[in-house]
């Protein structure tokens, strides 16, 4: 999750307010994705694998579309 929030903050030049604790009971100690599954059954390929171009693009839309419309 700080990665995607350090991400966000660096690509929007905006403050996430945020606050780090300790696990929740149930928390998994890490989370891991792993898409070659769906490589293999539905033959789809990631075009973006690094996390700050990933939220650039989603940025760069929501400007363009749902900022706009507010």
């Amino acid at each position: 999750v700080k990665q995607v929030v350090d991400a966000v903050e660096k690509v929007t030049g905006k403050k996430v307010p945020s606050t780090i604790g300790p696990r929740r009971e149930g928390d998994p100690p890490s989370l891991v994705a792993d898409s070659r599954k769906l490589q293999t059954t539905l033959g789809w390929r990631p075009t973006r694998a690094d996390m700050e171009v990933i939220v650039r693009d989603a940025w760069h839309f929501a400007e363009a579309h749902v900022l706009k419309q507010k």
